[in-house]
């Protein structure tokens, strides 16, 4: 267990462990509060985050319990005093046997499903009061520090709020976000219908031999919602005219942006193929090649070039250039020379017939910055995130950051050279350009999608765990890639044989049909 305080928040681990001990807090009493006040058996699954905050279902019989809001906070006041009290908080090590007569006890199939694929013979155990539950990492070691929280009503469940690391000593507002919402909504569909919800249920499916079917259910679920977005970009939307024609409403600007790693490139790809099916003609743009010369790049305050700011790009030039594109006029098209850090012409150009839509991928294409000028109703904004809804257990979600970084990871070691410490090293100040660049804009977009695959964790498993096992003890990576090492020990490994090359995961693994 960890020893932490308010300074300690800025850790990534001592933030983690923190989170880890306010759900176990959190879970404990909501549990104990259904079934002292109704009666009922209850489950309490944390689901995933919005911002610095947790989503959070409280289940009977597998369906919502929905509280009012004086119910949630008589749960608050139980966790607050537990906190007050200093209730203890203790670490111990079972056998698996040992886990499985507790898990039995405390009704929790989904620990004890994760007992069957655990390679090794005991298990770590914490207890709170007179509960026992399991967490993927440590937990804080004085229950008392955990003291900056609450809880809301949301939907069907409950938002635990949860300090940011960089300001440790209150809560920020929540603001909701229901474009965003419902993208994860759509991901619980996806991991119902194809029976997968967590990890334990994803190997069970390895082990027996039907991972080709799941993987196969999984693409067609991506294209499928890809033709759809492709549908709307027409004017064709399935919701709109029965005769199927086109209307007024066809888009010619689709910007596409999303953070690192989350499969742009290639989910542009595959729009483009779906909009040539729809009888229109896209142009693929990337925003990249509107790079300002790299001596422009302005310095953050670590005193390094700042990459990820939307300074860097020649947001004035893109617009002037989309604007003519869009009156019919023709263009030159740029390039950027990443070797030499300068734009570049060739004499290549480009102008738009009636048909022709232009597809735009970047980082800052939520950004009005690069859109003024042009009529809003001539653009179409997509936002594109890896957002996994699979858990380790009920209360162990697995982060769309973890996911998009071991993708990172791969593809930058497959592709471009980098070792798994430079990426790890890098990820920080990524993360810090996404949150400031990025995510502000995500609610300006008019679909997202959800880029994640249900198996894509245990194919990655097989290209990143190599390259975590090279970082030694005097990496100061080291840390981290432990901890992403004993991640990925949960999954079975998929063989790469069985991904389609269609399929965006190759974008990062290599070999696929857009990426030759």
């Amino acid at each position: 267990m960890l020893q932490i305080t308010n300074d300690s928040l800025h850790d990534s681990e001592s933030y983690r462990a923190y989170v880890r001990t306010l759900i176990f807090l959190y879970t404990q009493c909501a549990e104990k509060y259904v079934k002292a006040k109704m009666g009922l058996e209850a489950r309490v699954l944390i689901l995933h985050s919005l911002d610095y905050n947790l989503y959070s279902e409280i289940r009977t019989h597998g369906e919502p319990l929905i509280l009012t809001a004086e119910q949630i906070e008589e749960i608050e006041v139980m966790m607050r005093k537990m906190v007050q009290d200093h209730v203890s908080l203790t670490k111990a090590n079972y056998s698996l046997k040992e886990a499985g007569k507790i898990f039995r006890k405390e009704n929790r199939p989904d620990l004890l499903r994760l007992l069957h694929y655990r390679s090794i013979s005991t298990i770590n155990l914490y207890q709170l009061d007179d509960e026992f539950d399991y967490f993927y990492g440590p937990l804080c070691q004085d229950i008392s520090r955990v003291n900056v929280f609450d809880l809301i009503p949301y939907k069907d469940g409950i938002i635990v709020r949860t300090p940011a690391p960089d300001e440790p000593t209150r809560l920020r507002r929540f603001v909701p976000k229901p474009h965003l919402f419902s993208v994860f909504q759509q991901a619980r569909e996806w991991s119902r219908k194809t029976g997968v919800e967590n990890v334990s249920m994803l190997n069970d499916v390895i082990s027996e031999g039907k991972i080709d079917e799941l993987i196969q259910v999984s693409e067609a679920l991506h294209a499928g919602y890809i033709a759809e977005i492709a549908s709307k970009i027409s004017g064709r939307s399935r919701a709109g005219r029965p005769d199927g024609l086109k209307d007024d409403t066809m888009k010619r600007l689709v910007l596409v942006a999303g953070p690192s790693s989350s499969g742009k490139t290639t989910f542009a790809q595959k729009l483009c193929i779906q909009l040539k099916a729809e009888g229109l003609k896209p142009h693929m743009i990337s925003m990249d090649n509107y790079f300002h010369p790299r001596a422009m790049v302005p310095f953050g305050p670590d005193g390094k070039q700042d990459f990820e700011s939307i300074s860097c790009l020649d947001t004035e030039l893109f617009s002037e250039h989309m604007q003519a594109l869009l009156k019919g006029k023709s263009i030159p098209l740029p390039t950027y020379n990443f070797i030499s850090g300068e734009r570049e012409y060739n004499g290549e150009t480009l102008q738009l017939a009636d048909q022709d839509v232009l597809v735009v991928e970047g980082i800052h294409g939520l950004n009005s910055l690069v859109s003024e000028g042009i009529p809003r109703e001539q653009i179409f904004k997509i936002y594109i995130s890896a957002i996994t809804m699979l858990g380790i257990d009920d209360h162990n979600r697995i982060p769309t950051t973890d996911s998009r970084l071991l993708r990172r990871m791969v593809r930058d070691n497959q592709h471009r050279g980098y070792s798994a410490s430079d990426t790890l090293d890098r990820w920080p100040s990524v993360m810090k350009g996404e949150e400031k660049n990025i995510f502000p804009f995500q609610e300006e977009a008019d679909v997202m999608f959800n880029s994640s695959h249900l198996y894509e964790l245990a194919v990655l498993k097989s290209y990143a765990e190599p390259l975590l096992f090279r970082i030694g003890p005097e990496d100061p990576t080291y840390d981290e890639a432990r901890r992403l090492i004993r991640f990925l020990s949960y999954f079975l490994s998929i063989s790469s044989e069985f991904v389609p090359r269609s399929s965006l995961i190759r974008e990062f693994i290599g070999g696929g049909y857009y990426h030759q």
